[in-house]
């Protein structure tokens, strides 16, 4: 096996333990807090994520994306890579600044931020240390060990201490507080450990300039993705209620812990994927992206179609019997899976590494404007449900606006994807597991044994009927279990 091969396999790994911590700790954790807090705890909290994202946004410009690629293209260059992060670096730190005004600003003049003003002050130094950790630098060189490891520890560490320290409803800052910690604290080691990989000292010939174009490009993108991403709670907290936002963040929360087991692999070959465009090895490329839109088919399509059937189980477990109003947004927000899986493949994996980054932004941008006008017209009568039609039109109209894009090379990431045996396996698998749902047993069992009978049939349907990359996975687990034994 190349050495190449064994990086992106052994990335693989870890970015999948990575994924699988982003399951497993908030399975456990979200529970206990959503029972503490109660819908308006909660919903404060997920107000709060919300707009500090945007402060946030316009803090890191754009970099975060755009540094992955233009480290990765110089990454075997120390002299160049170490002028790029310092070039990154101080645009980064500028807008900082110039944000943090804002921020102090808005807390002091916007009554619904100034009522929560110590959440959001504390919530509001994932700021500064989304922009100190660079960890567009470490993705870019693929140090997925590191960002692993790292994650892990931190994560733990807020984990136990989340158990300690949210016990009553008014607790909701500190749960807050720990999520910034959990999520941002550890890009603080990020900072420190760049001596590693760049040279620390003035290393002359600067021309920050040059990444200007790029950076709003990125940046642009960005903005359009964080408007529909984050705009749903925002205009619920605002037009509704902290109880609507609450349900609408718990199905968010269940979706967002699928999405990033469907999004896992794409995830870690955006390095490799834009290595590849850069030297013109347009044959691995394509490859690499075909086997990527595999997977996503795989897992978005399955992980859709049983949390829409199982919605309510899952809410009942995850959140309570305080959280039945999240049910229905739930079920129509649970499609996104599958939708944002391909037009992060599509738009981020070969759009952006080919240099076709406005097309990319010109899609978010419709999917911003479709949610924009959306949630006006439908917070206000369906709430949270209302907010979930939006972000699934959003994300219908981002998609086809890059499929139409990429028309003439579509065919390249498709071609050979078994969509019908996908689709088939999936109905042998709703067969198999929608007479759970006629039993009168706890939420619990009840995904338990559904899980068992939909996943397991699933799996058993994409062999019978060869599916390649179901194969090559059963292939894998078995040659470890030889080998272990």
């Amino acid at each position: 096996m190349s050495s190449e091969n064994k990086s992106v396999k052994m990335n693989m790994v870890m970015n999948a333990l990575l994924t699988i911590s982003g399951f497993i700790f908030p399975l456990i954790t979200f529970p206990y807090v959503s029972r503490i807090l109660l819908p308006e705890g909660t919903g404060k909290v997920g107000l709060a994520t919300s707009v500090i994202m945007y402060f946030s946004m316009f803090a890191r410009l754009g970099v975060p994306m755009y540094g992955v690629r233009a480290c990765a293209k110089v990454r075997d260059d120390k002299t160049e890579l170490s002028r790029t992060v310092h070039e990154l670096l101080f645009i980064n730190f500028f807008m900082v600044l110039i944000v943090y005004i804002l921020f102090v600003f808005s807390i002091c003049f916007v009554p619904k931020l100034r009522s929560e003003s110590t959440l959001y002050i504390i919530m509001g130094i994932t700021i500064l240390l989304d922009s100190l950790g660079v960890e567009w630098l470490y993705k870019g060189l693929e140090k997925y060990t590191y960002i692993t490891v790292r994650s892990l520890i931190f994560k733990t560490i807020s984990f136990v201490a989340l158990f300690i320290m949210v016990r009553t409803q008014s607790d909701y800052v500190i749960y807050g507080g720990l999520t910034v910690f959990a999520a941002s604290a550890s890009n603080i080691l990020n900072f420190i450990n760049l001596r590693k990989y760049i040279y620390i000292k003035s290393v002359g010939k600067y021309n920050w300039k040059r990444h200007i174009k790029m950076v709003l490009v990125f940046f642009s993108m960005s903005v359009a993705t964080n408007i529909y991403a984050n705009l749903d709670t925002v205009m619920l907290g605002f037009i509704k209620d902290d109880v609507a936002v609450g349900y609408y963040n718990a199905a968010v929360k269940i979706k967002n812990i699928l999405l990033g087991l469907v999004t896992s692999a794409s995830v870690v070959l955006l390095p490799r994927t834009s290595y590849y465009a850069d030297k013109g090895m347009m044959n691995e490329f394509f490859r690499v992206l075909k086997k990527t839109m595999h997977f996503v088919c795989l897992a978005g399509l399955s992980f859709s179609i049983y949390f829409i059937i199982f919605a309510k189980e899952g809410i009942l477990f995850l959140s309570g019997k305080e959280y039945m109003g999240a049910i229905m947004p739930m079920m129509v927000i649970m499609p996104t899976l599958l939708l944002i899986g391909i037009s992060h493949i599509t738009g981020i994996e070969m759009m952006v590494p080919l240099g076709r980054e406005k097309q990319v932004l010109y899609s978010e941008i419709v999917g911003a404007v479709v949610d924009l006008i959306l949630n006006a017209l439908l917070i206000p009568r369906y709430a949270a449900t209302g907010a979930a039609i939006g972000t699934l039109v959003a994300e219908v109209s981002v998609l086809v606006w890059q499929l139409f894009v990429i028309r003439d090379i579509q065919s390249k990431i498709f071609r050979d994807v078994p969509i019908l045996k996908v689709f088939i396996s999936t109905l042998f698998a709703v067969s198999a597991a929608f007479w759970v749902k006629l039993l009168d047993i706890n939420s619990f069992l009840s995904l338990v044994i559904s899980g068992i009978c939909f996943f397991g049939v699933y799996a058993i349907a994409l062999l019978v009927l060869k599916d390649s990359l179901a194969i090559e996975i059963l292939n894998i687990v078995l040659r470890k279990i030889k080998r272990n034994n």
